[in-house]
């Protein structure tokens, strides 16, 4: 063993002589570096949310997600019923009926758990990684007189404090886009669905690229939209279904609503710069300010085509 082994055990000696990094110390260095950057953006996370969700639900309501305005986008409604039509299109594009225990996988300030679990008569857990959201879910569900049946709880996505197989919905409705690993996200939504449950996921997506690689100003575009909205990247939906027929689900539908979604962000903007909205922005500090700044971004992705909004749902099979 050579001096530089001796004081650096990860070099591994080639055959004329020459040193390497070893394979395992790469692997366990790329694993301790993510793991890292995944804390900070896990950190970015909760403090955009701490500081904008009072402002979100003071000028937009309960629910932190697109209206639904019908197939061709054309509909005329209020805001907030738009919201809730697209919580009813989607479990009507889903065929869920009913349900008896949900987990609402990214679920602010308990929108969905708390809509759904009424509708339902469920039982519904929230999970979110800001524990301002997770404070306010639980006020509202004593408001709504909804706390013996919904729980809500600080937790990491992808590593879920939940046994397996313990829920027959897993709703995420446009939590996706946060997650810095799709693959594992996905697993972990897998595994605690109950056989015979249904998966529903809906979350933003970029353009399919299997004809066309995305360009330099898109991906220029799509950082911008990351940077603001402390996401660590979109994938097309393809990318997504291609996931969960590994993971392995069945009965898997894809859908892309963008059209009938993208007027909210034309609703949102007209909303955002009241006074109301202004004295809430100046209060809710720059993170917030930047966000609401930068909403045309995502018009302006939308209205190229290369934001889209991708809905997708499957079932686990029943095992012997």
């Amino acid at each position: 063993m050579t001096y530089s082994q001796a004081k650096y055990p990860y070099l591994i000696k080639n055959i004329d002589g020459s040193l390497r990094i070893s394979f395992f110390f790469s692997v366990s260095y790329i694993i301790f570096i993510y793991q890292i950057m995944s804390q900070i953006l896990y950190k970015q996370i909760q403090e955009f949310y701490d500081a904008s969700s009072g402002l979100w639900e003071q000028i937009w309501g309960e629910h932190m997600h697109h209206g639904y305005y019908g197939v061709d986008g054309k509909q005329v409604k209020e805001r907030r019923q738009a919201q809730i039509d697209l919580i009813e299109e989607l479990l009507h594009w889903a065929d869920v009926k009913g349900a008896k225990n949900i987990l609402d996988v990214g679920c602010g300030i308990g929108g969905s758990s708390l809509y759904l679990a009424d509708k339902f008569g469920a039982n519904a857990t929230g999970i979110t990684l800001s524990p301002v959201q997770a404070a306010r879910a639980m006020e509202r569900s004593l408001a709504m007189n909804l706390s013996q049946k919904t729980r809500f709880m600080v937790a990491n996505a992808q590593e879920m404090p939940f046994e397996d197989n313990s829920f027959d919905l897993v709703w995420s409705l446009e939590s996706g886009e946060h997650m810095p690993d799709k693959t594992k996200f996905l697993q972990e939504c897998y595994r605690v669905l109950k056989p015979g449950g249904t998966l529903i996921m809906v979350t933003w997506c970029h353009r399919n690229t299997d004809k066309l690689p995305l360009t330099g100003d898109e991906q220029k575009h799509l950082e911008d939209i990351y940077r603001v909205y402390c996401l660590p990247y979109v994938m097309s939906l393809a990318d997504y279904e291609a996931i969960a027929w590994q993971l392995p689900l069945n009965n898997i539908r894809t859908a892309d609503w963008s059209t009938a979604v993208a007027p909210f962000w034309n609703v949102v903007i007209d909303s955002a710069f009241t006074p109301q909205a202004f004295i809430g922005l100046l209060m809710a500090g720059w993170s917030t300010i930047q966000g609401a700044l930068s909403l045309g971004l995502m018009r302006r992705g939308y209205e190229t085509g290369l934001v889209r909004f991708g809905l997708l749902r499957g079932t686990k099979e029943f095992r012997i």
